[in-house]
């Protein structure tokens, strides 16, 4: 992914995140009873909703923050980083807002893959954090 890419995304995805947060809070919160009568559930399916927004939110910012290290050097590794956060992010916090809109339960099953995406994208920004910082003399050790 290209810089403008990555920060544009970051962007994207958090701006989604403040609106998609703003719903949970007021027009989700006032309508989640009535579609599971069991408060236990519902109390589950907010949680599921927020849980989506903030990992939703901590990625955006991610997002941005790899964009800016590309600015630096746009090294395959923060490509490939910026890549992950972006689909782990549709995939991990989409998989559990469909949860939480249809109460299709097969959608937890999706949610880890996109956790797998996030922390993959996260390894990657380290090595890449690595290479960008490290003195050439300790990229060859």
């Amino acid at each position: 992914m290209k810089p403008r890419w990555a920060l544009l995304s970051g962007v994207m995805i958090s701006a989604t995140g403040v609106a998609l947060g703003a719903f949970g809070a007021h027009g989700l919160k006032q309508v989640i009873g009535d579609w599971y009568t069991d408060a236990s559930v519902a109390s589950t399916r907010l949680e599921n909703w927020e849980t989506g927004v903030r990992y939703q939110m901590f990625h955006g910012l991610a997002l941005l923050l790899i964009g800016l290290a590309l600015l630096k050097a746009n090294l395959f590794t923060l490509r490939c980083s910026a890549n992950c956060f972006l689909l782990g992010s549709v995939v991990f916090s989409g998989s559990l807002y469909c949860l939480v809109l249809t109460g299709q339960t097969y959608w937890g099953a999706v949610t880890p893959i996109g956790g797998l995406l996030q922390l993959t994208g996260w390894l990657l920004a380290g090595l890449g954090f690595w290479h960008l910082t490290a003195p050439k003399s300790q990229l060859m050790d």
